[in-house]
């Protein structure tokens, strides 16, 4: 199974803080032993969100709105996308993760194509098999 791992914002994230050396060589570290055991897919921090927009969608409308955003304990700084044989994994491999302070991190679960197997026709299936395809060849 796939896993999203969201590294919850904080103040200093927020301010464009950005990690120590230290920090840095503890993280590449763990980061080393999650592709080694073939866990790791992908794995990046965020810039602030001063940095960044959202946009919301009303039928035809679309209202964009430019960071920052006030409500830190709703933003991301980062994040890594695991491959994992349960949920249980996922959690023993995050505990292991160099982090302190009180910082907050969520684990989800990811969609996979088979989850929406009574609402993808052939076709849809199809284009997603395609799309996925196009994704792989790229890289």
């Amino acid at each position: 199974m796939r896993v999203m791992v969201i590294v919850k914002a904080n103040e200093e994230s927020e301010a464009g803080v950005l990690p120590s050396t230290e920090i840095l060589a503890k993280m590449g570290k763990y980061n080393e032993e999650l592709v080694k055991a073939d866990v790791m897919l992908a794995g990046e921090g965020l810039r602030p969100s001063s940095q960044g927009a959202r946009v919301q969608f009303s039928g035809e409308k679309r209202t964009v709105t430019d960071g920052p955003f006030t409500e830190t304990k709703e933003l991301i700084a980062g994040f890594w996308l695991w491959q994992v044989k349960s949920m249980e994994e996922a959690i023993e491999w995050l505990k292991r993760a160099p982090f302190d302070g009180g910082t907050e991190v969520e684990i989800r679960p990811v969609f996979e194509t088979e989850d929406f197997a009574a609402q993808l026709t052939p076709e849809l299936r199809a284009r997603e098999e395609r799309l996925r395809a196009e994704v792989a060849r790229r890289k």
